[in-house]
């Protein structure tokens, strides 16, 4: 099987969340199993990494006409680790130092996804799914349908969208719809992309493609419901039957605490005693004193989104009766990264709050604490609980979308479980649940080192999710 990846960003190219995973890892995993899987990205001149440069080569050009004027559409080609990659280059809208939140992004995107269909009959590879991701390409299937449905090569290819996170959905103004995409002013008259007083890429791609998932299976439940739904949740729920949601993965040979070369002292599911050590390293690295309480960490942006305003809220009193140590490193809000340092100059002995973000720090938190906080508002996926599991590390996270479908809260009753997780979204609650956590670790030691056990033993990997997404092209 044949399939095009269009994203806006791909690892090991450019990142700013989720979706660079996604690209990065899934077309790879989709290939081992037998399927022909390319991606194609935008060339941003000015990030695009150096060392992968040599690697490039200009494969065509042509021009695509957008906004009443034509523009040039270069084709840089490379293979990395057995996947073939495009990048759409044109330095009008791909330059600058930011992937994302550029005046003229809607135009921007716009000319990426009418490159993207010229592109295929350009180099002559026709796919049989293009599997497109998020608002920066949702508006292909629409294109597909009906710009570009009399040409022939194209009428048979099949769309799916993925929607990483529904808080994005390019809104632009409806006449972006002609003057961008060229596309019958019955499109937005119909209400087909139209959303309230303006146009709707995000909405546009869920009318239009064949199938429509999301990064979990819960969540793809909750956007049904207007907590969730960003408002197009009437819009899912009219097309739930062609709705679905896969749990994303993660790279377990470059995770993986027996070989991970940032990890000090190396450890495995039946040895541990290198995480002790790693443990003891980080409090030495960090001026904590010893303590019996649980070491606990979170990596992540410090922002509503991520339920850092809940710890907050909940830390003084946790603090002040608990002996736990907490380590937070990230950066986000500025009035959540002051509130957290006040606390930490509060509390000396028991919390640090590093205001950066350092991948190798990072993975050294992941290797040697006893539990990770992740009390996410909402979480189409989630990365970092998968990540913390793989390394013994027990999440502790609000029971939300992804994080409902890879942590199961431990259950005294059966021993299952491979964490602790929180239902009601308040700062009492949570408070509740890393006391739970904390009496568990201390007074149950066997127990915790089943769970522990139980975390690490979890298929994480994108094998399992490729599957899943093979499955799904078949269906289309």
């Amino acid at each position: 099987m044949k399939t095009l990846f269009a994203a806006s960003e791909v690892v090991p190219f450019y990142k700013t969340g989720g979706l660079g995973d996604v690209a990065g890892a899934l077309p790879n995993a989709l290939n081992k199993q037998g399927d022909d899987v390319r991606v194609v990205a935008p060339f941003y001149h000015d990030i695009f990494p150096d060392e992968y440069r040599d690697q490039l080569m200009d494969l065509r050009w042509f021009t695509v006409w957008i906004n009443h004027h034509e523009e040039y559409a270069g084709v840089k080609t490379m293979r990395l680790n057995g996947v073939i990659y495009y990048f759409i280059d044109n330095r009008s809208y791909f330059s600058g130092k930011k992937l994302y939140d550029h005046w003229n992004d809607g135009e921007r995107f716009a000319f990426f996804q009418l490159a993207v269909i010229e592109m295929m009959q350009e180099i002559d590879f026709i796919p049989d799914v293009l599997h497109v991701n998020d608002w920066h390409t949702s508006m292909i299937p629409a294109l597909l349908k009906t710009r570009y449905n009399w040409q022939q090569p194209l009428a048979n290819i099949k769309t799916l969208l993925t929607i990483h996170n529904m808080q994005f959905q390019g809104a632009y103004a409806a006449d972006t719809l002609q003057t961008f995409f060229d596309l019958d002013w019955n499109m937005y008259s119909s209400g087909e992309a139209r959303f309230g007083d303006g146009s709707n890429w995000l909405k546009t791609g869920m009318v239009f493609a064949d199938r429509i998932n999301t990064v979990s299976p819960t969540y793809a439940e909750e956007i049904k419901t207007a907590e969730f739904g960003e408002r197009l949740d009437p819009m899912l729920r009219l097309y739930e039957d062609k709705l679905s949601g896969i749990v994303n993965g993660v790279d377990t040979d470059r995770y993986n605490p027996e070989t991970d070369p940032d990890v000090p002292v190396k450890f495995s599911r039946d040895d541990l005693s290198g995480k002790a050590a790693d443990k003891q390293a980080l409090r030495e690295e960090f001026s904590l004193p010893d303590a019996a309480g649980p070491l606990v960490v979170m990596v992540s942006r410090l922002t509503p989104q991520k339920g850092v305003h809940l710890l907050a809220e909940a830390l003084p009193y946790f603090m002040a009766t608990h002996d736990a140590q907490i380590i937070i490193l990230g950066t986000g809000i500025p009035e959540l990264e002051g509130q957290l340092t006040h606390l930490a100059a509060q509390y000396p002995n028991q919390l640090r709050v590093i205001i950066d973000f350092d991948v190798h720090l990072a993975q050294r938190l992941y290797a040697g604490a006893d539990m990770f906080l992740m009390p996410s508002a909402f979480e189409p996926c989630g990365i970092s609980q998968m990540m913390a599991q793989l390394y013994g590390t027990l999440p502790l996270v609000h029971q939300v979308g992804g994080l409902c479908d890879t942590v199961e809260p431990y259950n005294e009753v059966t021993g299952e479980g491979n964490g602790f997780g929180f239902k009601q979204f308040d700062a009492g609650t949570l408070g509740w649940m890393m006391d739970y956590a904390q009496q568990t670790f201390l007074h149950k030691p066997a127990v915790w080192r089943q769970l522990q056990e139980q975390a690490m033993g979890v298929d994480v990997s994108w094998t399992r999710s490729a599957e899943a997404y093979h499955a799904l092209y078949e269906q289309l």
